[in-house]
């Protein structure tokens, strides 16, 4: 049996570490909070490690599911992090969104002790883990990509390899691109909605049944939006650092990208009014102020 570790307890990380565990495959945790890894740890019967490198000395496989490029670097290379504790063999799971160039670094890194790495950020809310229909973009060699893949289709409905180290996160960024504006665009709609005197009701009909741009994000985000419900799915925070990414490495290629660039202010405005942990679809509370 592969033994398997997870880094960081957030939103995503700690419901995909409750499906390894409930299929048998989890055995060790660690989160920067100690509090939360124990109770994780009390509540799954796996073990809380102090440290990231002394949880490596215990796995076969190491996912990190972390906020930024900052929080894997620190637990990737930190004084007692992944790379000190890896013995030789091992498999690093990245499934952070963060910058290519980043995660290509850390994986030369890894490569250099002995062990794989692979990025394989994820396609899906909160939501989409607990029900196990999480789409993964995976980085990485063929081989990797098949020890990766055994792992991750006990927390997602489709594993796919795009590419070398650092692809993964590639094919997320444009998922996301069109997210953020598309999340922008539904709020715009909304409000516009509203401004017209339609009832919620025939908003929603129109936005989630109706329109030739219905899809799986308006079904699930229009009706927080209409019931003023911004628990969170994904952050506001989050939203706006990918979206940060995404402007860097366009403009490293002199790539237009005036829609994403559009999202992005608004994202930043709604983390500027305090909304920085709610759901991205809170972005509706920047264009509804007044109404």
């Amino acid at each position: 049996m592969v033994r398997v570790g997870l880094v960081g307890l957030g939103v995503m990380g700690w419901r995909i570490a409750k499906n390894l565990r409930d299929d048998g495959l989890l055995v060790g945790i660690y989160n920067r909070t100690q509090e939360k890894a124990q109770r994780f740890a009390r509540e799954y019967g796996v073990e809380a490690f102090k440290t990231p490198a002394e949880l490596t000395r215990n796995v076969d496989v190491i996912i990190t599911m972390l906020s930024d490029d900052d929080a894997v670097r620190a637990v990737i290379t930190g004084p007692e992090g992944v790379l000190t504790g890896l013995r030789g063999g091992e498999l690093v799971i990245d499934m952070s969104t963060i910058s290519p160039s980043t995660s290509i670094e850390l994986a030369g890194l890894v490569k250099s002790r002995g062990a794989d790495m692979v990025d394989a950020p994820v396609i899906g809310t909160s939501v989409a883990v607990e029900r196990r229909e999480l789409v993964v973009l995976v980085g990485g060699t063929d081989e990797a990509f098949q020890r990766a893949r055994d792992i991750l289709i006990h927390t997602a409905k489709v594993v796919v390899h795009v590419g070398p180290n650092g692809y993964g996160l590639y094919a997320k960024l444009i998922n996301n691109a069109l997210l953020g504006s598309y999340v922008v665009a539904l709020a715009e709609a909304v409000n516009l909605g509203r401004a017209f005197g339609l009832s919620d009701s025939v908003i929603m009909d129109v936005l989630t049944r109706l329109s030739s741009a219905r899809s799986p994000t308006s079904e699930l985000k229009v009706p927080k939006i209409l019931s003023n419900d911004f628990s969170v799915q994904f952050a506001v925070r989050h939203m706006r650092k990918d979206l940060d990414i995404i402007s860097r490495e366009a403009a490293l290629r002199g790539v237009p990208i005036p829609m994403a660039s559009l999202a992005l202010q608004f994202y930043r405005m709604a983390e500027r009014a305090g909304f920085s942990d709610e759901d991205f679809a809170a972005v509706f509370k920047i264009l509804s102020v007044g109404r």
